[in-house]
């Protein structure tokens, strides 16, 4: 098992609730669209598909989807919503799991390559993204840039959501590369919070780059969203597509 930390029942059972904006056709539908246009005619690799916010509706759309998944919780929750038949589902990390067959896109969404705590873990993910894409196949990996020009002189934190019922922050180890995501989530109208925190490793666009490159893959586009915006100096996220050569 790889360094990732697991979603707890708990979590699972409430991670739809707390993502709605996530769920929404605004995010979605570009989404979508582009891995549809991506997968072509063949078939889909989600890893760390979770709850299967992108690949369920992906699989609606017609497009063939199999997961990897390290929590049961999250894939039992997945479950509810389709049948193994129409999206199998194999419980593992995302670095070493392997399953049956070649796939024309590998695709890991909102973050979640950051789950891997080590740069070699990260380094395996690209090898095991390659491992299942036929030749032309492509790897997409939608990851937020590290926002350290948001630093000053002894700052420690970054807020990333301050809304009525939800504050969030970030705190950095900028040797080790680590970030710890805090979350104040009010639950109801007594005022009370309840306090979660989960470890992530960022990474650069250049350094994920660098990764798909040991893998075999070659970048074929970055832009700065699911529409297509260009990357600049001010994204703050990215979408990129790394290709298996033919």
């Amino acid at each position: 098992m790889t360094s990732s930390e697991l979603w707890s029942r708990a979590t699972a059972d409430r991670y739809d609730a707390e993502q709605t904006e996530l769920f929404s056709a605004a995010v979605l539908e570009p989404t979508l669209a582009l891995l549809t246009e991506l997968a072509g005619d063949g078939r889909a690799l989600e890893f760390a598909i979770g709850t299967g916010r992108v690949g369920v509706p992906l699989r609606e759309r017609g497009v063939p989807v199999v997961g990897i998944e390290l929590s049961e919780h999250m894939a039992a929750v997945l479950r509810r919503k389709i049948d193994e038949d129409a999206l199998p589902v194999v419980i593992g990390d995302m670095a070493t799991t392997v399953v049956p067959g070649e796939f024309s896109l590998v695709y890991l969404v909102y973050n979640t390559i950051t789950n891997l705590l080590t740069q070699d873990e990260q380094v395996e993910c690209f090898r095991n993204a390659a491992r299942h894409l036929e030749p032309g196949g492509r790897f997409v990996i939608e990851l937020g840039v590290p926002p350290l020009r948001s630093f000053t002189p002894g700052q420690v934190a970054v807020p990333f959501d301050v809304s009525e019922h939800h504050l969030g922050f970030d705190t950095f180890d900028l040797v080790e590369q680590i970030l710890v995501s805090h979350h104040f989530t009010r639950d109801g109208d007594d005022g009370r919070y309840r306090r979660n925190s989960s470890r992530h490793r960022y990474a650069w666009p250049a350094e994920l780059d660098l990764m798909a490159r040991l893998a075999g893959l070659e970048l074929e586009r970055r832009v700065a969203d699911w529409d297509g915006a260009p990357f600049t100096q001010d994204s703050t996220k990215h979408i990129s597509v790394w290709r298996k050569p033919v």
